[in-house]
């Protein structure tokens, strides 16, 4: 009976663990599809991967800015940012193996929602909210918001996660700080300056190391994720916005909203690999857009995806396409055409089933 008690709990372990890798690492030879967050728009686009296609366009709240897909890769949930004059305060839920719009999500007194990222749970996600200066933990499936963790920053704008040490990592672009989180105590860490109007930020998929975008002091600053000491500064483009490991840890991209280009460092030795320029014919419709009289002449290169380590995609706000992206020969292989001013970008290998 001691043997039969001492093995059930190793074989749910066994059976959870398999469960989880058929789940949470999907194939992605079958195409699969991106997802595009359109801020003038208020739209988001379901895009075939390997043709370009626009298969389905939704509405979201108002300006949505930021997309993310859950573990099992059937849902997305788009964050609506608002405008300049009406804050968001909502997430939009979108299925994608059907092809339609699920529900909405309303925060409350959180508004401005931003950067998003699903954690351990296959429906739980943390969200950062601008407006109110927190870090939320929402269950999306029961519409609940399970934490609400002040991070005692403005503009905290993104966030990644380290499912190792269950800790957040949350930049604001106001104090130039990165703000750690104990998800389990829902407290602050602490916060660690990295650099100027820090805003982009990426875990390691070794969860060895926190990278940071310091848009004003043009640099990325490299973290050890136990320590939180620096590990190394290192010169960027023109405004770096955000950022992406490739999956295999090889390659860190970022991209460079002012000079219009995208820059792959070798994650291991922190050194440039490739500069890739993204030269672009822009929208003849630029007015009122984020940064487009500021950074005229750029394509205003934002979000990245990189669901592989041959590929990268890369969303244009002045240029209404994304940018496909050879890692092999680190060349641009095609555009994709999208709605009005795509930002936040994210993969899913679920087709949706179109009737």
């Amino acid at each position: 009976m001691k043997k039969l008690i001492i093995l059930l709990p190793i074989l749910f372990l066994v059976l959870f663990s398999l469960t989880c890798k058929n789940i949470t690492q999907p194939t992605v030879n079958n195409g699969g599809v991106l997802i595009v967050a359109n801020k003038s728009d208020n739209t988001i686009n379901i895009i075939s991967r390997l043709t370009g296609e626009i298969l389905v366009t939704l509405e979201t709240g108002l300006e949505p800015h930021e997309v993310e897909v859950s573990h099992d890769g059937k849902l997305a949930v788009v964050s609506n940012y608002g405008n300049r004059e009406l804050p968001g305060n909502t997430l939009t839920v979108i299925n994608i193996e059907k092809g339609i719009y699920e529900k909405t999500i309303n925060l409350g007194e959180h508004s401005r929602p931003h950067g998003l990222v699903f954690i351990n749970n296959y429906y739980h996600l943390l969200v950062t909210t601008e407006g109110s200066q927190h870090l939320l933990l929402v269950d999306i499936k029961n519409d609940t918001i399970l934490k609400a963790i002040p991070t005692e920053q403005e503009i905290s704008h993104m966030v990644a996660f380290d499912n190792e040490t269950n800790r957040a990592f949350v930049p604001s672009i106001r104090t130039g700080n990165l703000t750690v989180i104990d998800l389990v105590a829902g407290n602050i860490v602490t916060h660690v300056y990295s650099g100027n109007g820090a805003e982009g930020v990426a875990v390691s998929p070794d969860g060895q190391e926190v990278w940071v975008t310091n848009r004003n002091d043009n640099t990325l600053t490299v973290f050890d994720t136990r320590t939180m000491e620096v590990i190394e500064t290192i010169p960027c483009g023109e405004f770096p916005i955000r950022a992406k490991f490739s999956p295999d840890g090889k390659y860190f991209l970022v991209s460079n909203a002012r000079s219009g280009n995208i820059k792959v460092f070798n994650a291991t030795e922190k050194t440039l690999t490739a500069n890739i320029s993204l030269n672009i014919e822009l929208s003849e419709d630029t007015e009122g857009r984020y940064f487009a009289e500021e950074f005229r002449g750029s394509s205003i290169p934002i979000g990245i995806e990189v669901p592989n380590s041959e590929t990268a995609y890369v969303a244009n706000t002045n240029a209404d396409v994304i940018t496909v992206i050879d890692l092999r020969s680190f060349e641009v292989k095609e555009h994709f055409n999208t709605g009005k001013q795509p930002d936040g970008i994210a993969f899913s290998p679920v087709m949706p089933q179109i009737k």
